[in-house]
């Protein structure tokens, strides 16, 4: 019901707002045809450094926002191309279709392990911790191997590979799950850390910034990890106090701590690189990692004398199959961010919190960098976009685009994920799941924005 009512206040509000632009703003007449038809010549304004601030990011999810002047836009704003609610319904099924083969060939993968026993075997091994953190879950059950991949996938940046391991996860905690329609509590704990986005190496924020230009492209490593290891904790904790589960048991700080010595590791051992060393050490990691996991799975199977090709082809399909389900859900939400996207909603929030911070003396120079904050629980896409923007408007070495870095690298989109994860397996009530979210959400900006002043305060 949350997700529901969360819904459809996107659609009333961006409506609202788009019908007071339309009544006071004499430039803004053509809104309801952008927010609907969004053809390709069809623009909506967005802030420069120049003007207020408060880019928003246009175009489908996975489109940059990287935009053309006008002579036409008002001083201190300039437009860019908009995608409607039409072509936004085209964009969400472009996406499902895109995931249909990656989702394949990764579910069918998952679908050898299970019958050579991998995923038992994962389960036995990291039974100590996720026993604790998921006590419904009975030991040595094939969830727990799903998760553990899932897990592992999103550490080491692997997005391709994350997405099928969570579909895949999802799929078998709703085996245990009594209330078909109603989210479990292993379920919540779940997709809470997978939204809080728990990872080592930051690769695409890195490589946005190289792309740009930036003097310094991996300056956000440090920063980046360090946000979003708290938010990890920051959903771990928030979700734990709502099931009454205990994280100071021994099991559960041994692996807290050896995560955290594992990732100061690498920190340090990063830290020695350069930006084009730091992308050919995580390219080669992961794409060497995505190859050992294909060797081990493939030899053990053939050791177990399992019919390999049966048992991925079995699994493939249903790779398929959630592609084809996740659609609805899909269109759904990306439908109703494209209209407060279109609207000229987070135009209209950033505004307010610029004026407000500007009245009580405050420093505001973290504001320029909160579009990224405010459009990452919707699309993670649209993140980068924002990231891209800011980098463009204010500077690529400025202290706006360093934190909307941070704040792109540090969690994951909630309603995406909450969109996705649930309509794979038909949950209608998410419980208190998506305010959990938004809760690390939250946490993320703040450890953000102090990380930002702790890096790189001197900075403009």
């Amino acid at each position: 019901m949350a997700l529901s009512r969360i819904w459809a206040a996107f659609i009333l509000v961006s409506i609202v707002v788009a019908g007071v632009r339309y009544a006071c703003v004499p430039a803004d007449k053509e809104i309801f045809s952008t927010m609907v038809t969004g053809r390709a010549g069809d623009t909506v304004r967005v802030a420069t450094a120049a003007g207020p601030v408060g880019a928003t990011a246009a175009g489908p999810v996975g489109a940059t926002a990287a935009g053309t002047g006008s002579a036409a836009a008002a001083p201190g704003y300039r437009v860019q191309r908009a995608d409607g609610i039409i072509g936004t319904c085209s964009t969400a099924v472009t996406l499902a279709i895109g995931l249909i083969g990656i989702m394949a060939l990764f579910m069918g993968l998952v679908s050898i392990a299970e019958a050579a026993g991998g995923m038992r075997f994962l389960a036995r091994i990291t039974a100590p911790f996720f026993s604790r953190l998921f006590p419904d879950v009975p030991r040595g059950h094939p969830a727990m191997g799903h998760m553990v991949m899932n897990f592992s996938a999103n550490l080491l940046g692997l997005d391709n590979a994350a997405t099928p391991f969570a579909l895949k996860a999802m799929e078998s905690l709703q085996e245990l799950n009594p209330d078909k329609k109603t989210a479990s509590n292993p379920q919540i704990m779940f997709l809470c850390l997978h939204q809080s986005g728990l990872q080592l190496i930051p690769v695409s924020v890195i490589a946005i910034r190289a792309a740009a230009g930036a003097s310094d492209p991996t300056d956000v490593f440090v920063p980046i990890v360090i946000a979003t290891f708290l938010t990890t904790l920051a959903s771990m904790s928030v979700v734990a106090f709502r099931q009454r589960i205990n994280l100071f048991q021994p099991a559960v700080l041994v692996w807290i701590g050896s995560l955290s010595v594992l990732i100061a590791a690498l920190v340090l051992y990063l830290r020695t690189l350069n930006a084009d060393g730091v992308q050919s050490f995580s390219r080669a990691f992961s794409s060497g990692l995505i190859l050992f996991i294909f060797l081990a799975v493939v030899g053990v199977a053939l050791y177990r004398k399992v019919d390999i090709f049966d048992a991925f082809v079995q699994g493939a399909k249903g790779g398929f199959d959630t592609a084809v389900r996740i659609i609805p859900y899909l269109v759904g939400m990306l439908v109703a961010i494209s209209m407060l996207r279109t609207s000229g909603t987070f135009d209209a929030i950033i505004d307010v919190l610029k004026h407000l911070f500007e009245r009580t003396g405050a420093d505001t120079r973290f504001v320029d960098g909160l579009p990224t904050a405010l459009i990452k629980p919707l699309t993670s896409a649209g993140a980068r976009g924002m990231l891209v923007d800011t980098m463009k408007t204010v500077g690529k070495d400025s202290f706006a685009a360093h934190l909307s870095a941070i704040l792109q690298g540090s969690s994951e989109s909630t309603f995406y994920v909450a969109a996705v994860y649930y309509g794979s397996v038909a949950i209608r009530n998410t419980r208190y799941s998506i305010g959990a979210m938004l809760l690390a959400d939250l946490v993320s900006i703040v450890s953000s924005i102090f990380l930002c002043y702790l890096f790189f305060g001197h900075l403009s």
